[in-house]
């Protein structure tokens, strides 16, 4: 396997573009101008790839074929209506099925990267659409590009495949499209589904018949910040993701937990939000061999939040991590009160907020984190064979 990162970028992929919309693109553009600016992207063994689109084959592997015509037909009918299309959340834009394409092969360019031994991670921040259905658009998302780059993995060959979201929001389309398959371990840390879309992440979604234990939920209570969170990803994720070894890690990095989102009630800092990353990678090295691919997802905190967290994931995923105290170089800055005047432009890589978290125990009067934690252990450990009442576990 060749060291080194795959970065897959190219300007097209900005025309995922709804408009007056919160899944403003100028997120993706200000996070790649935040990296090069910090020579993240000219880093040794970082290799800038230009996706394709996925073709038809990729994308009916995932999404019914009807539904791709329908994405096809709707920018050219004002009054279309019906697969979750011309929605407040899921407006119809000229070029949506090419851009959408466009960023599901971008994914898939990541996967195949890796899977293939030409690099050991690989990036997409402009995907994580992990909410679209095999025959219906949701919350933001056309294709479901991290279905369709598994759904490849799969068909090359892969046989265990662990998919990590930590985005604010349930992975709803992943889970649903692999909910009977025993290759693909969905775990997902997201905001209760009683407080916020979709409705769906209980601790008792544990996977479909013939594949029980291979979605696992931690529905976080609002209000969680970076020491309950931290406590949680860590008395969860390692261990399920250890029992079911996994030979490659796909991560769906979603920025839209942080404090300053305007969608959502979690609280984490960006500082946190790299915490995340830098064990994700860990766990890569650790179970896969460094085999990582991970994408973007939420995140409407456009200019405050979204271009610092990924850009902390590019640097994670391509070598060194970025200091905290870093300053966000002044070319960025400037460039960010042009695309965005009248935002609050970050000066430096930090919230200034101290990472630490305490182990997670089985308290004899848990708050409403542990009590979280305990309700998926409980749900899917014996599942893996493992002792939800363990802390070793």
């Amino acid at each position: 396997m060749a060291d080194g990162t795959v970065v897959v970028w190219d300007e097209s992929l900005l025309a995922y573009d709804m408009g007056d919309h919160p899944l403003d693109p100028v997120r993706v553009e200000l996070t790649i101008a935040l990296a090069r600016e910090l020579g993240v992207l000219d880093r040794p063994g970082v290799r800038l790839v230009a996706p394709k689109p996925a073709d038809e084959v990729a994308l009916t592997r995932v999404h019914r074929a009807d539904y791709i015509e329908a994405v096809r037909a709707a920018p050219d009918d004002p009054f279309f209506s019906g697969w979750g299309l011309n929605t407040p959340d899921n407006p119809v834009f000229d070029g949506m099925h090419e851009a959408s394409a466009l960023v599901c092969g971008a994914t898939l360019a990541a996967a195949e990267a890796v899977w293939r031994g030409e690099a050991r991670r690989a990036v997409n921040v402009s995907g994580g659409l992990h909410h679209a259905m095999p025959a219906r658009a949701s919350g933001f998302c056309v294709y479901n590009d991290p279905a369709v780059a598994i759904a490849r993995l799969l068909d090359l060959g892969a046989e265990r495949i662990a998919y990590v979201d930590v985005d604010v929001h349930h992975g709803d389309g992943v889970q649903a499209i692999f909910w009977d398959d025993p290759r693909v371990l969905t775990v997902s840390l997201h905001e209760t589904p009683l407080a916020l879309f979709p409705g769906t992440g209980f601790p008792e979604e544990t996977g479909g018949k013939g594949a029980e234990g291979t979605a696992v939920n931690v529905a976080l209570p609002p209000g969680t910040a970076d020491p309950g969170w931290l406590r949680a990803f860590h008395a969860v994720v390692p261990s399920v993701v250890r029992a079911f070894r996994p030979q490659v890690l796909f991560t769906q990095c979603g920025a839209d937990s942080h404090r300053l989102d305007p969608l959502a009630d979690l609280r984490l800092s960006v500082d946190g939000q790299r915490a995340a990353h830098l064990a994700l990678r860990d766990l890569a090295d650790e179970l896969c061999d460094g085999r990582w691919i991970a994408t973007g997802g939420g995140g409407y905190a456009l200019v405050e939040v979204v271009p610092r967290t990924w850009t902390h994931l590019l640097a994670a995923a391509t070598g060194d991590p970025i200091d905290p105290a870093a300053l966000t170089p002044l070319a960025w800055r400037e460039l960010a009160k042009r695309r965005r005047p009248g935002r609050d432009v970050p000066l430096r890589m930090t919230d200034d907020v101290p990472v630490t978290y305490r182990q997670w125990q089985p308290e004899s009067e848990p708050d409403a984190v542990d009590r979280a934690v305990m309700a998926t252990r409980k749900a899917v450990f014996p599942l893996h064979g493992l002792d939800p009442h363990d802390p070793r576990d």
